[in-house]
């Protein structure tokens, strides 16, 4: 496995130099506000709707979405009766997928539950980036429709330090020894988080950083 500057030196050359390369770089925000509950069962219902669909359709129908589902806000969504599903199957300004809209209602639930641990902003949002396996598999089992990519991309999206196991940066973890094929398994995802952790150390960079650097090597 190359250390990170050597791969960083890829990218760059690929990039046009490392002040390009930088310039696409994102960053987590650790002095950000505290994302509101509500906020974050938009950001993960967002997640959910975007796979499987064109991302573009599920962007100009949020505002749709926003309203269909009174601004996110848990406590109606995790209440959401057959009544309520039945006017979001005949509303032509959103999405009507049952399966995803009833995940909405079963996410609020997940997110109503954190609240006994301190809440949604400090369990997801502070959960250590060394361990962010845990937190996939965790949200993934407690979740609805959150495995996947689509964890990764709606924490990301949340201002979570996050890897994105996209194909680019899949490309690169078998390049560099670290799987032999795209991460399934709780083997394969142990060893990606070990060369993230190893890449941090040595870096001092946030796996948003990594992630995207490795994406821009390939």
């Amino acid at each position: 496995m190359r250390s990170f500057d050597e791969i960083y030196d890829i990218a760059a050359a690929r990039k046009g130099g490392s002040e390009a390369l930088e310039a696409q770089l994102s960053r987590p925000d650790p002095t950000a506000s505290p994302l509101p509950e509500d906020r974050w069962l938009s950001i993960l219902s967002k997640g959910v709707f975007q796979a499987g669909f064109n991302w573009k359709v599920i962007e100009t129908k949020w505002d749709g979405f926003e309203a269909a589902f009174h601004g996110f806000d848990v406590g109606r969504n995790a209440f959401m009766n057959d009544d309520d599903f039945d006017a979001h199957m005949r509303n032509t300004d959103i999405v009507r997928n049952a399966t995803k809209i009833r995940s909405i209602r079963d996410n609020a639930v997940f997110l109503m539950e954190l609240r006994e641990e301190g809440g949604a902003d400090k369990v997801l949002g502070g959960w250590p980036s060394e361990d962010f396996i845990g937190l996939l598999e965790m949200i993934k089992k407690r979740g609805s429709r959150l495995g996947g990519m689509t964890a990764q991309y709606s924490l990301r999206a949340a201002g979570c330090d996050a890897f994105i196991l996209s194909q680019d940066v899949t490309a690169r973890l078998i390049a560099e020894g670290v799987i032999d094929k795209p991460a399934t398994s709780k083997t394969a995802m142990t060893a990606v988080q070990a060369a993230f952790n190893t890449w941090a150390d040595q870096s001092g960079r946030s796996l948003t950083e990594i992630s995207q650097v490795l994406a821009r090597s390939v």
